[in-house]
């Protein structure tokens, strides 16, 4: 269980900085964000960060760390949209499948928009209530880490960009990234993430 733990949430992480280099905008006002707010191991930091919690679930959403969930068998007959699944069948739940679906996320799914998450609409969670957003599996199967696993990445990840300022080495391009992943039971990238790291402040000081 604590190595499930720990490789998900490097997963995640490693995902999450991968995007927001590739996406500057987002890196900004996630700095604004973490930089202004109080610390975020207190009470008031972790509510402060509204843009930092739609981060994480947008990585989550595009990159789920295991993207075919536990497997489920039928236990009766039964009619899934319009599908008929005999008693006996064992299924599997495409969470990475899930959350690019354009008829839960619109024609943008596969685009990284933590801002979708900000809207007063758009009131997701990933506690099995809506099942358009599923990268901890839903009901009495569900990841019984999720919140552990959660408070793991949004810390790291604050402190990732309250303290450092990332770029791509050898001044390649952001959009040059190679996003693919690896298969496999967990979606680790393909080609590990190599950032360059400034101190937030750094050229003030010099």
């Amino acid at each position: 269980m604590f190595a499930a733990g720990t490789e998900t949430s490097f997963i995640a992480l490693e995902w999450a900085m991968s995007e927001l280099v590739r996406n500057p905008a987002a890196t900004q006002e996630l700095q604004r964000e973490v930089r202004r707010a109080a610390p975020a191991d207190s009470a008031a930091g972790a509510t402060a960060t509204p843009y930092l919690h739609a981060v994480v679930k947008e990585t989550l959403r595009l990159h789920p760390p295991v993207p075919l969930l536990l497997p489920r068998e039928c236990m009766r007959d039964a009619a899934v949209l319009g599908f008929h699944v005999a008693r006996g069948t064992r299924v599997f739940v495409n969470a990475w499948a899930v959350g690019r679906d354009p008829a839960s996320w619109g024609a943008a799914a596969d685009e990284f928009r933590p801002e979708r998450f900000l809207a007063e609409d758009r009131e997701v969670d990933f506690r099995g209530a809506h099942f358009q957003l599923v990268p901890f599996g839903a009901g009495r199967r569900a990841c019984p880490g999720m919140q552990f696993g959660l408070a793991t990445v949004e810390l790291a990840l604050a402190s990732l960009a309250r303290l450092f300022d990332w770029e791509v080495p050898g001044g390649a391009a952001p959009g040059e990234l190679d996003m693919s992943d690896a298969p496999g039971l967990t979606t680790p990238r393909r080609v590990p993430l190599r950032l360059v790291a400034k101190p937030f402040g750094s050229e003030e000081q010099a």
